[in-house]
């Protein structure tokens, strides 16, 4: 049974920090590129950052108004996702999703076939 189950949402205040994990039951991450995506409120859903598989060099790509702030890794011996998130502020509030797909573009536009259910980022 393949899931991918976010956590570590949370509230936290404008400067703070959350660790945002997602297992991905059933995956290989190793052969998957994996994501995490937002959505705020009335807004579209959005790419964070994505983390290619390790046979295309685990390139790392992220949204322009979270570089430096934010940083996706994986462990592929536990097949988990994580997104630290520092120095948050009030437009990084959403609900973040995890994802993944297994060919192809692994850009932040790529679509994406496999989500969690999101965990839920409020920053005041």
């Amino acid at each position: 049974h393949v899931q991918l189950v976010e956590s570590g949402g949370g509230s936290v205040q404008a400067g703070g920090s959350l660790t945002l994990s997602c297992a991905a039951s059933g995956y290989n991450t190793r052969v998957y590129c994996m994501a995490w995506f937002r959505q705020a409120p009335g807004k579209r859903r959005e790419g964070v950052a994505t983390i290619n598989r390790d046979e295309d060099g685990g390139t790392i790509i992220y949204a322009d108004d979270v570089k430096g702030r934010f940083t996706i890794s994986k462990d592929n011996s536990k097949n988990t996702l994580t997104l630290q998130m520092n120095d948050l502020k009030s437009e990084d509030t959403g609900k973040y999703y995890c994802a993944a797909k297994r060919y192809y573009d692994c850009s932040l536009d790529a679509p994406f076939g496999n989500w969690g259910r999101g965990t839920q980022v409020t920053v005041s």
